[in-house]
């Protein structure tokens, strides 16, 4: 696949999971077109389409190393971000790097991802559970800044307070998923 059958396959119409699913086969044996790829996630951003932003999510499901080259950009995007359609599929990306960081404690992430990296998903991932976001983006900042919290010993408390101050006004989804974070952070001592 080239960029330019790549540009074509993302911006020709709008793509449904099955055209994803073939899109990110291709995209496996590419990995140099990843960085494309959310190039295209931020430039979807301002004309607010997500054909880029959930492909680029589906790739990073099955490759998330694929991130590792272009982690710099990837984060110094993340504040770029306005359209909650791709705000989602990117939240849950930061979502996955944690993980990887911080849970699977995956060498590879360890050595790369760098703290001013962490810190703009942190930014990024505040501005996300504090803003009129739909719940899917907060759930995933909820996971991440978590995670995050383990490095950066300020993140627990601040999570803690911000998820008992949004608690009675949540839906039941964010509801759910902010006792079970918040029980998490208590079995912490937090």
């Amino acid at each position: 696949m080239t960029e330019k059958q790549l540009h074509t396959s993302l911006f020709a119409a709008r793509i449904s999971k099955a055209q994803i699913d073939i899109l990110v086969g291709q995209l496996e044996k590419e990995p140099e077109l990843a960085k494309v790829l959310f190039q295209y996630v931020l430039q979807e951003d301002k004309e607010g389409t997500f054909n880029a932003s959930w492909t680029f999510d589906h790739l990073m499901r099955k490759q998330l190393h694929y991130l590792l080259p272009f982690m710099e950009t990837f984060t110094n995007g993340l504040s770029q971000l306005q359209s909650e359609s791709c705000i989602r599929p990117i939240a849950h990306v930061c979502e996955m790097v944690c993980e990887a960081y911080f849970n699977k404690k995956d060498p590879i992430f360890l050595k790369t991802v760098t703290n001013n990296q962490l810190e703009k998903i942190m930014t990024a991932c505040f501005d996300w559970l504090i803003g009129p976001m739909n719940i899917a983006p907060k759930v995933f900042a909820m996971s991440s800044l978590y995670y995050l919290g383990f490095k950066f010993d300020w993140v627990h408390p601040e999570l803690k307070q911000v998820l008992e101050d949004n608690y009675p006004n949540g839906t039941s989804g964010y509801q759910n998923r902010a006792k079970k974070t918040l029980d998490k952070l208590a079995r912490l001592g937090v």
